[in-house]
């Protein structure tokens, strides 16, 4: 391992193997990385399928790939073979923890459920993580980010404010499921180093997103009996929203008395400034609509900079509001050894005395299968048979197309 490779963050020495696919498992797996942890990603020889989630500078490396897949050394199986399945067997023996995204069905089918993996790891960390709880009669159902935010009620926020059911222009639900399993995971990791007792985690995602949805939205609903209907006002009135300025977008949220006061004044709204509708919390909540547009019908005097600087000055909340483009901009530049220069984004963490690194690029689909099986005492006889047999795949198929 070289020095751009060892681990610095507060996981290192953690060795993860990861059975998920698409986004939720390896977002999962990718906080781990860059938390410090050794995650061996396991895949078809195929590619996952977040290799070709939309446009990338190669047929194996998709731009949600190239960051997405850091950190992690690849290996491709079929683990429908029994050598597959015993390989498979092998790593996790030597890993800590293993998640996997595939649903109850079709992980017992191929005999690597937590009953067979703790066989040979007994302490292991096992996160299975699927759409429904694995009690429930939808336990196989197919469950994508689409299914999973219209069944915890988002659709239903945007009928609430007055427009038909739609969806988050956002995979949400596997963001955040993502971040409830490395939090869970981490989790079992400190209680296995307390008791040292491995565990099963289940993560289903319709139980994470009902929580996320209704932190707020269970409102007055929650109350036995309700004292008002779900939803929280303020945040389902279609007027939330960037505002216009004089020569672009600002985003402005007046929280308190005196924050409403200070732009009406500035705005020349004189006879706004003492409107009881935004005298207390109670009011401001229940008058969120007209509020909004009062704001947002001052802003157009200004610029963005001039309302900045007033907003900086009476300590209001604001922010000029960004574009994709931009955000994208400003990242730093990082150099892929396959695909080239790309936009790296920075892991979120801060930690002043195990930071998290991107130490590996996004690997080559079974760019790490040779050096994997050898560390857990496979010798090279016996991987160059799982190669020509077609049990392991390795790195350089897709690659020669390019």
């Amino acid at each position: 391992m070289s020095e751009s490779e060892k681990a610095t963050g507060p996981l290192a020495g953690v060795r993860v193997v990861d059975l998920s696919s698409v986004l939720m498992g390896p977002a999962a797996t990718r906080t781990l990385g860059d938390l410090g942890a050794d995650v061996i990603f396991v895949e078809s020889a195929a590619g996952d399928r977040n290799r070709s989630m939309g446009a990338g500078p190669t047929p194996e490396f998709s731009g949600v790939a190239l960051n997405l897949l850091r950190n992690k050394r690849s290996i491709a199986m079929d683990l429908k073979h029994p050598r597959g399945r015993q390989a498979f067997l092998d790593i996790a023996a030597t890993c800590d923890v293993m998640i996997t995204n595939l649903r109850p069905g079709p992980l017992g089918r191929l005999g690597l459920n937590y009953e067979a993996v703790r066989t040979v790891r007994n302490d292991i960390v096992f996160c299975r993580a699927h759409g429904y709880p694995s009690s429930s009669d939808q336990a196989d159902a197919p469950a994508y980010d689409d299914i999973i935010q219209s069944a915890s009620g988002i659709g239903d926020l945007f009928r609430r404010m007055g427009a038909e059911p739609m969806l988050l222009p956002s995979l949400v639900a596997d963001k955040f499921c993502g971040l409830t399993i490395a939090n869970s995971v981490t989790a079992a990791l400190y209680h296995r180093a307390l008791t040292g007792q491995g565990q099963c985690i289940e993560i289903s995602m319709i139980d994470v997103m009902r929580a996320f949805v209704l932190a707020e939205h269970g409102a007055g609903a929650i109350s036995e009996p309700p004292v008002a209907s779900a939803g929280y006002a303020r945040i389902l009135t279609p007027e939330r929203k960037p505002q216009r300025t004089a020569d672009g977008w600002i985003n402005i949220l007046p929280y308190d008395h005196a924050h409403y006061v200070a732009l009406f004044e500035a705005g020349g709204r004189h006879d706004l400034a003492a409107d009881e509708r935004f005298a207390t919390p109670i009011e401001r909540v229940t008058h969120s609509d007209s509020l909004y547009r009062d704001v947002a019908s001052v802003l157009d005097q200004r610029t963005t900079a001039e309302w900045l600087e007033l907003c900086a000055e009476h300590g209001i909340p604001a922010t000029e509001a960004a574009t994709l483009d931009e955000l994208v901009s400003q990242l730093p530049v990082a150099k892929h050894p396959v695909a080239g220069p790309y936009r790296s984004i920075p892991p979120p963490e801060q930690f002043s005395e195990t930071p998290p690194s991107v130490r590996r690029p996004a690997p080559r689909i079974g760019e790490h299968g040779r050096e994997i099986l050898a560390e857990v005492g496979y010798d090279g006889e016996t991987i160059d048979s799982l190669i020509g047999s077609g049990i392991l795949s390795t790195a350089g198929g897709i690659d020669d197309e390019v």
